[in-house]
């Protein structure tokens, strides 16, 4: 199934922008349809799962950039770094990432398939060893590129330190210490840009497919996780 058509079917989801004042509200097919198979903007390869705005309010761009996540409720701060990265060298980047976290992971997958109330649902693993997890998520990269409804996270209570690889093909670091993640970030010529914008910060749409629920379903029974949503 095209862009296009999963796009009519269920994925223009969500963005930042006040009700009524859509890019995509007064498109023609063909316009639409030219935009959504745009995968490319310079050098920064798009994987399937999202496209930007139609007014290009952000440009997918190479980069990551420091931040902190607040969480009101213990009122503490932790270190976060944002990372976003070509899709032909995104998912073998990810990877690299996960090795600082240890020999034994949990993992989190995020659904947003069949959306409820609180928009997504999570579903957790615990102590897995990495090079495991690892093997099987190998076999599901076309669906962990490519398909908008699935987000994943790894993670070591431990460190603690924390690697989100989200709905939006975007690279998400949270812990203390993460000079080891910067630094496999500058090996794969990714810069560290603090302006960077990321294609979350604006409309954008989400991409899907009845085939990527199945691998989905596949994938978190390969996990140990087919006891039912959390």
């Amino acid at each position: 199934m095209g862009f296009l058509k999963k796009f009519f079917r269920n994925v223009f989801r969500e963005g930042t922008m006040p009700a009524g004042t859509s890019s995509f509200a007064h498109l023609s097919e063909e316009e639409l349809e030219a935009h959504l198979g745009v995968d490319r903007y310079g050098d920064f390869e798009l994987t399937e799962a999202v496209r930007p705005s139609y007014d290009l309010q952000v440009v997918p761009a190479q980069g990551f950039r420091h931040d902190c996540y607040h969480d009101e409720q213990s009122q503490t701060s932790v270190p976060v770094l944002m990372g976003a990265i070509s899709g032909d060298r995104l998912f073998e980047a990810f990877m690299d990432l996960l090795d600082p976290l240890g020999s034994v992971v949990d993992v989190v997958l995020e659904t947003s398939h069949n959306r409820g109330p609180n928009g997504h649902t999570d579903l957790y693993r615990e102590h897995i060893d990495l090079p495991v997890l690892k093997s099987v998520l190998w076999e599901y990269e076309e669906l962990l590129l490519n398909d908008g409804c699935t987000g994943l996270a790894v993670l070591n209570p431990g460190i603690p330190q924390e690697i989100q690889f989200d709905e939006h093909k975007l690279l998400i670091i949270y812990g203390d210490e993460l000079g080891a993640f910067e630094g496999i970030f500058r090996e794969r010529s990714v810069h560290c840009d603090e302006q960077l914008k990321f294609i979350t910060e604006a409309e954008h749409v989400h991409s899907s497919s009845d085939q990527y629920t199945q691998q989905f379903d596949e994938l978190k029974t390969r996990l140990g996780m087919d006891c039912g949503y959390e």
